[in-house]
């Protein structure tokens, strides 16, 4: 009954965030990118100039141009994604012919491009946040992914980049460029959103001392310690290998205490994206 009454609080969380994710992504279009004539990369930005081509309204083409899309996740990805992407992209809708009579904040293309990618930024972030997306070129991307050697930012990039370049033809080569950097802006804003500001590090301890360098992590920085069973490549000695998931600001902290019980310990630090769980609360650097 409590395992049910979880999954149903955390099912409603998900749906609330992407609520909330189209909400500003709706704020960060009409209010800043649209008026002034700027886009966004996608089948966004596409369904922006296909709304200034043709006067009508850019809910209708934010739905129609994604459908093919969204029938293309539910097949190749799963249901789950689909349900989740369908309800962001009516959401965006909605929200967009809601706020689309409200008069825009500036007229300041810059200040537009700027606040407009940040806002976008925050909600489509949240939106992946919870497992759904609002633009059917990342779906194309996660599919080409597993037939292509190339990565799916580098597949929504070459899509964008022809996207972005067409708002020059339509609207100015200024608007292009605006377009550019309240794109770069919004990608950089949705890896934020994502990850968070408190960026998590995974790192590795090879040490002579590993008992020490844990009992000290775990008491100094309230991290929990995972102890892996290693061998020495070339001198085939056994050793203890220490795990860890820190935050990049306790990582100075971590460096002193390493090199406190063993100047010749070697550390490999790495950015972990999302991390869950563990038992140990986290205490204040001492």
């Amino acid at each position: 009954m409590l395992k049910k009454r979880k999954l149903l609080i955390d099912k409603l969380k998900k749906y609330i965030m992407l609520f909330i994710g189209s909400i500003f992504t709706a704020v960060g279009l009409e209010e800043f990118l649209v008026p002034n004539q700027i886009i966004d990369g996608g089948i966004v930005g596409i369904s922006i100039m296909a709304s200034h081509l043709t006067s009508m309204p850019l809910s209708v083409f934010l739905v129609l141009l994604n459908l093919p899309f969204i029938y293309l996740g539910y097949t190749q990805i799963g249901k789950t994604f689909a349900i989740s992407t369908i309800f962001s992209i009516f959401s965006l809708a909605y929200w967009v012919s809601i706020f689309h009579p409200i008069s825009e904040v500036t007229r300041d293309p810059f200040l537009s491009a700027v606040f407009g990618g940040i806002i976008i930024g925050i909600g489509v972030g949240l939106i992946i946040r919870y497992g759904g997306s609002l633009d059917g070129t990342e779906i194309v991307a996660i599919i080409l992914d597993k037939k292509t050697g190339f990565s799916i930012g580098e597949i929504v990039m070459f899509f964008n980049i022809f996207i972005l370049a067409s708002a020059g033809f339509i609207f100015s080569w200024d608007k292009a460029m605006y377009s550019l950097v309240a794109y770069f802006i919004a990608f950089k804003v949705i890896d934020i959103t994502i990850e968070g500001l408190d960026e998590s590090k995974g790192i590795l301890i090879v040490s002579d001392n590993p008992d020490e360098i844990a009992d000290a992590l775990m008491a100094r920085l309230g991290r929990g310690v995972t102890i892996l069973h290693g061998e020495g490549g070339y001198s085939g000695d056994y050793k203890k290998i220490l795990y860890s998931v820190l935050t990049r600001l306790e990582i100075a902290k971590l460096k002193a205490i390493v090199k406190e019980k063993d100047e010749n310990a070697f550390i490999t630090i790495t950015d972990v994206h999302d991390a869950m769980g563990g038992r140990v609360k986290k205490k204040a650097i001492h």
